[in-house]
């Protein structure tokens, strides 16, 4: 009976394969792809393709061994519109940084608050606080001028 103990397989790299692609290579080489989760959104690399692999590539491991992959998802994920209605233009800006929106352009409106956040726009339609968009969506700022 023979047993393999000294037979080893070099891991392949697998990084930006699609999961299919990677399963076969995976299985060609008498291995088993397991998903392990998905990571943050990385847009150098394609959707759904593999980020990460452990075993590394190039390991040596035994037939039938699982590689764990994590894979990109399809875009960056969504998250929570803060509520800077009402506060001044210099604390609204780096609280959307900071959650990884961009600031798009400063639109001003006659009223008397200059500076003041009086509405958030994404692509031409208000947006409102606690609102979802995805991340690095741009977000323009409608301002008071300090007019009337």
């Amino acid at each position: 009976m023979k047993t393999n103990h000294d037979q080893r397989i070099a891991v392949p790299n697998l990084e930006k394969l699609t999961l299919e692609k990677a399963s076969d290579l995976l299985e060609a080489s008498k291995l088993m792809a397991k998903v392990q989760d998905s990571a943050n959104f990385n847009p150098s690399y394609p959707p759904f393709s593999v980020i990460e692999q452990n075993p590394k590539a190039g390991s040596f491991v035994k037939e039938d061994r699982k590689i764990y992959l994590v894979l990109n998802p399809s875009n960056y994920r969504k998250i929570i519109v803060p509520n800077i209605i009402q506060k001044t233009r210099r604390q609204a800006e780096p609280t959307l940084k900071a959650l990884g929106f961009k600031v798009g352009k400063v639109i001003y409106r006659p009223n008397i608050a200059r500076d003041m956040v009086l509405e958030m726009q994404h692509k031409g339609k208000v947006v409102k606080p606690d609102g979802f968009l995805r991340k690095t969506s741009v977000i323009d700022l409608v301002v008071g001028d300090g007019s009337e």
